[in-house]
């Protein structure tokens, strides 16, 4: 899939109420996982012990932490848009965030986004998305969230 190219504010929104975009597949792995345990200091063991979540897990393996999933975002969000232009973009928050289903170590996720509104504010423009982490292989998604971006266009 070719990236959406992003070039100034009417960009975006001509895309109110549409789908933006689908992302590429991500791993998200025992070694990702463990990476992130390491730079949140979160090493509850339903991350980090592959041998204890064999055994006491019902899905008989580690499972990725929620918010690194929502660290993924803007990597994903990278893969099927490009924005051009911009002097600076800057999160300014999350609505409605819920964590649906369980990532096993090993499995592979992807980023389905959908623009709420884009709209003037604060000196730039404020994005609302509709993001959805699907998990490979499964109806139910890992996450659902709304994200809220300020991006700032140099023109």
């Amino acid at each position: 899939m070719s990236k959406r190219i992003i070039r100034c504010a009417d960009d975006i929104k001509a895309l109110e109420g549409q789908e933006v975009g689908v992302s590429d597949w991500i791993l998200v792995d025992q070694e990702r996982i463990n990476r992130f345990a390491d730079a949140t200091e979160d090493h509850q063991w339903i991350h980090v012990d592959p041998e204890r979540a064999a055994r006491e897990l019902p899905t008989g393996t580690t499972i990725a932490h929620g918010y690194l999933l929502i660290s993924l975002l803007p990597r994903l969000l990278d893969t099927f848009v490009e924005f051009q232009g911009i002097k600076r973009v800057i999160n300014y928050g999350l609505n409605e965030v819920r964590f649906k289903n369980m990532v096993c170590s090993g499995k592979r996720v992807r980023l389905r986004s959908l623009l709420i509104s884009a709209r003037q504010r604060a000196g730039g423009l404020q994005v609302i998305l509709d993001n959805r982490i699907e998990i490979e292989g499964e109806a139910k998604p890992a996450c659902t969230a709304e994200t809220i971006v300020l991006y700032f266009f140099e023109s």
